[in-house]
């Protein structure tokens, strides 16, 4: 333990809120107030106003006496309860952040974010290295999107699985009673994992078990939604005309989930190139889910495919969840105790006295949830470099054909959504 850092502590939340996300913030206060002699080294425990911009304005709130009670109340609230930001901050900003840590004593600094957060993270680490400013600093995962290298999952995901799955379930109830075409827009600009959550949707009506459809051949037979698409596989319109007028003809209906992200066979996103008026985030990425063009296009596009020359057009309507599923206020309970024991995790290993100085918490799956097998998980820490900035996708396995999901992916994403509901039928 001699080579602990005495002076502060901070912690900041980056990028797009979830349900999960004070989890974490907790999970890392409580770590560092029952950490082993944690007394004698961090002297308060502050937390950031929206991310590094609070800490290089001093805007800092105090959680070092905050009660319990109080503490598992934000832990339970959606949303980050400090405030976020999607700054990318460059050499100058990085100074400032070092001087704010220098300024008010930071030798433990926590991150809670993406991969954009866990490179920001980074950037820290290294520039306060290269003024021998020593400090300790390590990114907690987050993120809807599920795309953070070396994690079986993000803390964040499986409560947006959660609400993307109920949400399509009660739709295609929807959907029956007044039978017609629909679109759903989902979040995911490069990985799938969010839309294809759309699969635990479907239920067998004799059965409480979801996905068990992930592999029928043909999309007709499926129970809704009946068609998935994800930005891992190129978007053929023509195909998609094509896809939906087969279910449509043979059901009378079709529920369709489809990923904002979405990319033609050159690797173009769709959905820019419909929107009128495209806004970007600082780190250059287009703000997809602030528009709902990619499904009001597509709708437009079956009404006109689909209308007999002379006929009437179908019913044809499209919803955009947008950032309605990252904080709705039912988180899986999987998610919660995980965001947690990250936070947890990350306050330990800054603590522990050893040759851990910096890194970014993963989540591994060791037990699978599936076929009978217990879920269960662990804690690792890797190399901040090996997460920050990068993108992971959906894996091959699963991905089906005719615009599907595996049941690989259903044994992978089902145990960690929590239980769902069974609506009855007639």
């Amino acid at each position: 333990m001699t080579d602990l850092l005495s002076g502060n502590a901070v912690i900041g939340q980056s990028g797009g809120p979830t349900a999960v996300i004070n989890q974490s913030l907790v999970g890392t206060v409580e770590g560092l107030r029952t950490a082993p002699r944690a007394g004698q080294f961090v002297k308060k425990i502050l937390g950031m106003r929206h991310g590094v911009r609070g800490l290089t304005k001093s805007d800092l709130v105090d959680l070092t006496q905050t009660q319990q009670d109080k503490l598992e109340r934000i832990a339970a609230t959606p949303s980050a309860a400090l405030g976020s930001t999607r700054d990318k901050p460059d050499a100058e900003y990085c100074q400032r952040i070092l001087d704010a840590c220098r300024k008010n004593d930071i030798r433990y600094f926590f991150y809670i974010g993406g991969n954009d957060s866990s490179d920001t993270c980074r950037i820290v680490q290294e520039i306060a290295a290269q003024s021998n400013y020593d400090m300790r600093c390590f990114h907690i995962p987050k993120t809807v999107d599920n795309d953070l290298r070396e994690n079986d999952h993000c803390p964040g995901y499986p409560s947006a699985a959660r609400f993307v799955a109920m949400a399509f379930m009660a739709d295609a109830l929807d959907n029956a009673a007044l039978p017609g075409i629909k679109v759903n827009v989902v979040m995911g600009r490069h990985a799938g994992f969010l839309t294809a959550a759309a699969a635990l949707a479907r239920q067998s009506p004799r059965s409480t078990n979801v996905g068990v459809t992930a592999d029928r051949t043909h999309p007709h037979e499926r129970e809704s939604p009946q068609l998935i698409y994800l930005p891992e596989v190129p978007f053929d319109i023509d195909r998609f005309i094509i896809d939906v007028e087969s279910v449509y003809s043979k059901i009378g209906r079709c529920q369709i989930a489809l990923s904002e992200g979405i990319k033609n066979k050159d690797g173009k996103e769709i959905g820019p190139t419909l929107m009128k008026h495209v806004q970007r985030d600082a780190h250059g990425n287009v703000q997809l889910s602030g528009s709902g063009a990619l499904g009001d296009a597509l709708a437009d596009l079956i009404r006109e495919k689909l209308t007999p020359a002379g006929g009437k057009p179908p019913r044809v309507r499209a919803d955009t969840f947008g950032y309605i599923q990252r904080c709705w206020p039912d988180a899986s309970p999987i998610d919660s105790r995980e965001a947690r024991a990250a936070g947890g995790h990350a306050a330990k290993l800054a603590l522990s006295g050893g040759g851990q100085r910096s890194g970014s918490i993963t989540i591994k799956r060791t037990g699978s949830g599936s076929k009978g097998q217990p879920y269960a998980s662990d804690f690792g820490c890797v190399a901040l470099a090996a997460v920050a900035a990068k993108t992971r996708t959906m894996p091959s396995e699963f991905i089906g054909p005719d615009a599907n999901v595996a049941s690989a992916f259903i044994d992978y994403a089902a145990p960690l959504v929590g239980q769902l509901p069974h609506f009855e039928r007639l």
